[in-house]
């Protein structure tokens, strides 16, 4: 699953969100501007940990189903060529 836009779109629709009340609740542009700039830089480096976070799940399942389909390949029940053969014998 493609993940790098994550970051991005977690600090864009934040970055949005901050415009909207610090311009409802009539502050500077400066504090603006300073609270926009806090706000961007935080949900970056969350995105960001969270995309890591993603990603080190998904290595660890496919990890997992590496190993399982090892232990399946070996425990494979018998064809159907197999079981006759096994009939004839007796």
């Amino acid at each position: 699953m493609n993940r790098n836009t994550l970051p991005l779109i977690l600090m864009l629709v934040t970055g949005g969100i901050t415009c909207i009340i610090t311009y409802a609740m009539d502050y500077s542009i400066t504090q603006k501007l300073v609270y926009l700039l806090i706000v961007l830089i935080l949900f970056y480096f969350l995105g960001n940990v969270i995309k890591w976070t993603l990603n080190r799940f998904d290595r660890e399942n496919e990890k997992l189903r590496e190993e399982e389909g090892e232990v399946i390949e070996k425990d494979n029940p018998p064809t159907e060529e197999q079981s006759e053969d096994t009939f004839k014998e007796e």
